[in-house]
């Protein structure tokens, strides 16, 4: 099993696409829980995705609790500014997967009510309300796989000129 990203209701498409690159970079599925704020053949979703659009291993689920129950027994996260613990402080299981909110509004309050102990934040200076979601998604997941030892990935990268 692998970390998973879990969008719950998205209303951005920019925002979906630059997740969607960002799942395909880490080899990572994708979850959009419906309704969606735009339409899964918007242009700027695929725009934001670029090619990459068409390796991303997605599912659309039409209710939260549909998901919860198919996911029944995994480690969940809940990212939120409500959170009391961050993101960095907590060891993630390999396959932890990782709920975030609708952009003008986060996730449901009795979502993450119901989870308390599993709700992590981002800091953030003083009166930040919050950061754009396709970076929030980023910072976590880029942190789940750290601690893995970013598996399935090129660790060494392709030097194709000179650096002095």
């Amino acid at each position: 099993m692998a970390i998973e990203i879990v969008l719950h209701e998205p209303e951005i498409p920019a925002n979906t696409g630059n997740i969607s690159r960002t799942c395909v970079a880490l080899n990572l599925p994708l979850h959009l829980i419906e309704p969606l704020g735009f339409s899964i053949d918007d242009k700027h979703l695929k725009r934001a995705g670029l090619d990459y659009w068409f390796d991303l291993d997605l599912t659309l689920w039409q209710r939260i609790d549909a998901f919860l129950e198919a996911h029944e027994g995994r480690p969940i996260y809940y990212a939120t500014t409500k959170a009391g613990r961050v993101y960095s402080d907590v060891e993630y299981e390999e396959d932890a997967i990782f709920i975030f909110g609708k952009e003008t509004r986060g996730l449901p309050e009795s979502l993450m009510m119901a989870h308390p102990e599993r709700m992590i934040r981002i800091p953030m200076a003083p009166g930040i309300r919050s950061l754009n979601l396709s970076n929030s998604v980023a910072i976590v997941a880029y942190e789940a796989m750290r601690q893995h030892g970013f598996p399935k990935l090129d660790l060494h990268g392709q030097l194709t000129g000179r650096c002095d």
